[in-house]
């Protein structure tokens, strides 16, 4: 029965990938979540055709007392809804214990997020006297202006950016494709990137945007440790991320008076909620919009 519970979270994988497009590594937070859960009721001797609420339960109970976070669990329990509703749709269970199953509350962490002359030190640490400067510039300058997902950034083709239209046209979450507009200096930046540095770098028929000097574009991992080490030349204390920048994008286009809906649409959310979450706007801010179109706000 092993190698069963086995065949079905391989087809279930394989049903995200082709149906919803899913990325690699969230395919892989899924089979490891999935995996988990068949090896606890293996542990405990249940047969996953007859698990029921309680069971998974019991098994989200151990894991965390093993101190799993509840965001985690929150994943894990997500992951377990998804195959469940799955193996009833195609009927290798009768019913669904997760229907009982509430998702933990979890509380909203707001993501770090940097002032505005922050960020102009920022894009401005990289050496442009170094094709590696100008790179990078062009790499910082994009993540800004377009709040794009570091995914997003690197797995950019060359196809993507059309710097006439002033436009980039990422591949997103669920292989949607969405238009972002760049601003005048991130089109300079990488306009200048593309003049002097991608074609020597570039190997034949490379197609991401951004290269290293070894020719093949570059990973999630490298341009973080870019980041980090462009804030700490920047004098910037604080953490900072790819995604400082994305949650930078969206706050400032807020309290520049961008639509909520227009921010939704940018950074490629379906939902707006998690668009709230993202744009936080400062208290004064705030403030300044009430009094300015409140009735009573002056």
């Amino acid at each position: 029965m092993v190698a069963a519970t086995d065949r079905w979270i391989d087809a279930y994988l394989d049903h995200l990938r082709v149906e919803r497009g899913l990325s690699r590594l969230t395919l892989e937070a899924y089979a490891a979540d999935l995996l988990r859960y068949l090896r606890a009721l293996q542990a405990r001797e249940i047969p996953l055709q007859t698990a029921t609420a309680a069971d998974v339960r019991a098994v989200l109970s151990s894991l965390t007392q093993a101190g799993l976070a509840a965001r985690s669990q929150a994943r894990f329990l997500s992951s377990l809804r998804g195959f469940y509703k799955h193996l009833v749709r195609e009927q290798v269970l009768g019913q669904d214990p997760m229907q009982l199953i509430e998702a933990p509350r979890m509380s909203r962490k707001l993501p770090s997020l940097l002032a505005a002359h922050d960020v102009l030190r920022l894009l401005a640490a990289p050496d442009q006297q170094e094709l590696r400067g100008v790179r990078d510039a062009a790499m910082l300058h994009t993540l800004y202006a377009s709040g794009l997902r570091v995914s997003e950034l690197v797995e950019l083709r060359l196809t993507d950016v059309d710097l006439a239209a002033g436009v980039v046209t990422p591949l997103g979450k669920g292989r949607k494709r969405r238009i972002v507009p760049l601003g005048e200096l991130a089109i300079d930046s990488v306009g200048r990137y593309l003049a002097e540095v991608r074609g020597r770098w570039a190997r034949v028929n490379e197609r991401c945007m951004f290269v290293t000097q070894r020719g093949g574009g570059m990973t999630r991992q490298a341009f973080w440790k870019n980041i980090k080490r462009y804030a700490r030349v920047a004098g910037i204390t604080k953490r900072v991320s790819p995604h400082t920048l994305r949650h930078s994008f969206a706050t400032h286009l807020l309290e520049g008076g961008a639509d909520l809906r227009v921010v939704q649409t940018l950074l490629g959310h379906a939902d707006l909620t998690t668009t709230q979450v993202y744009t936080h706007v400062s208290p004064e801010h705030l403030r300044k919009l009430h009094r300015r179109f409140h009735p009573r706000g002056s």
